[in-house]
């Protein structure tokens, strides 16, 4: 090894050792200060799992229990007992709601509750829980969407229908939702007289579900917007 080999590694190996000796230094300088934070990091992340498994994944259970009988209500189209409980062993999904927010089932019965007020009339208590469901499932979410759509229906106001029925459809993307709620939104545009959009949007059920029962009935719509347009 030559001398200028010999002096460069010994620089290098004096190099690391002031570095090993830095990083001694500061660690027992700041030991403390890791060791905290170390703690604080353990006692987070320690929190974190306790509240979902000691908490939240309990809350939950007991949450899905409560609707788990107020789906059976609600199928059996007993809505003021699946909303308020049967003062019994069932609370109901209002109450549901309230005591167990936060969790996956309290989600869920908001559409549920969403869905019996639609039933009962009670328009605007259906339009504020639908519209505070959250979830991306494909059969739930578009389903909840036109739900909404189906709302504004029922109070007559059918241009603020439309919108939630298209985003329904497209939310699905498949051939058993979307063209049902293409349909909706094509019907509605018959209403409101605007013939040329209906026929789009029932050609597009045509185009692209073809396979589906509104694709058989599309024609039916389409013939009767252009007679209606030819007045």
């Amino acid at each position: 090894m030559s001398d200028k080999q010999s002096t460069e590694t010994k620089k290098g190996l004096e190099n690391i050792g002031d570095a090993i000796a830095s990083s001694e230094n500061f660690l027992e300088r700041n030991k403390k200060f890791l060791i905290f934070g170390i703690l604080a990091v353990i006692l987070i992340v320690g929190g974190v799992l306790a509240y979902q498994h000691l908490y939240n994944e309990p809350r939950n259970e007991r949450a899905q229990e409560a609707m788990f009988r107020g789906e059976r209500y609600f199928q059996n189209g007993q809505d003021e007992i699946a909303l308020f409980g049967n003062n019994n062993n069932f609370i109901g999904f209002e109450a549901i709601i309230t005591e167990f927010r936060g969790t996956r089932a309290a989600n869920l019965a908001r559409a549920y509750a969403g869905l019996a007020h639609a039933r009962l009339g009670n328009h605007e208590q259906a339009l504020t829980h639908l519209k505070a469901f959250r979830g991306r499932d494909l059969l739930i979410a578009p389903a909840v969407t036109g739900a909404v759509g189906d709302v504004y229906m029922n109070m007559g106001e059918i241009e603020r229908a439309i919108p939630h029925f298209m985003r329904a459809a497209q939310q699905a993307n498949n051939d058993m939702l979307s063209p049902i709620f293409f349909q909706k939104a094509g019907l509605a545009y018959l209403q409101l007289n605007n013939f040329d959009r209906a026929i789009e949007i029932f050609e597009r059920i045509q185009r692209d579900h073809i396979n589906s029962p509104e694709a058989m009935d599309a024609d039916k719509f389409i013939q009767q917007a252009r007679i209606q347009r030819g007045r």
